[in-house]
């Protein structure tokens, strides 16, 4: 394959790749707040009818982490070589911590099903809204400065991703269903380039 076909392919990777993992970890939580509808899920109980939407949820993680690794790995190569050291490191290394701890929290969860208690709750939860989504937020913070200095973002996306990184970052652990704001954000982002990739043979 040639350099520049390449280049022109790789957009539409990213953007597939991210919208994928948008829908599916939106679908996951949504399951898991229809089970789990009260705001402190650290305390809340599945009830046994409920529980099959728990289920579902962490089937389909791993699946969403996977889409979002292509996701990540799409967007560092549409950067290229001109992307910041110091940068990228941040943004590779949020968004793989973002990938194990959600991981993380899915297999203390589906622990919590089997055996449930205190302790396997607020594990899972502190991982997910405390640790998870802060994460979230700097790979958001890392992505909208790279892409915004590069040109792969217009500047209205870059301003949007600061506003979603602030959420996630200040508000996430107390604000109910603030958990869709990253797969939001990533849809967002994943359609615009999905649009770049569509345009580029046709400016080409």
């Amino acid at each position: 394959m040639k350099p520049r076909e390449q280049r022109l392919r790789t957009p539409r990777a990213a953007g597939l790749a991210g919208t994928v993992f948008a829908l599916l970890m939106a679908a996951a939580i949504v399951l898991v707040r229809i089970a789990i509808p009260a705001g402190n899920a650290a305390d809340a109980t599945v009830a046994p009818n409920e529980r099959w939407a728990v289920r579902t949820a962490l089937e389909i993680l791993p699946f969403a982490g996977i889409f979002f690794l292509w996701f990540m790995g799409a967007l560092r190569a549409r950067v290229g070589d001109a992307e910041d050291r110091f940068i990228a490191t941040v943004f590779m290394g949020s968004g793989l911590v973002y990938v194990a701890t959600m991981f993380a929290a899915g297999a203390a969860a589906g622990s919590v099903l089997s055996q449930p208690s205190g302790f396997g709750r607020h594990f899972s939860y502190t991982l997910m809204t405390t640790y998870a989504l802060r994460m979230a937020a700097v790979f958001v913070f890392t992505t909208s400065t790279i892409s915004h200095r590069l040109g792969v973002l217009p500047r209205p996306l870059a301003v949007l991703g600061y506003l979603a990184g602030l959420v996630l970052l200040v508000a996430g652990s107390s604000l109910p269903w603030s958990e869709l704001v990253f797969p939001a954000w990533a849809l967002a982002v994943s359609l615009h380039l999905l649009r770049a990739g569509l345009r580029s043979p046709a400016s080409g």
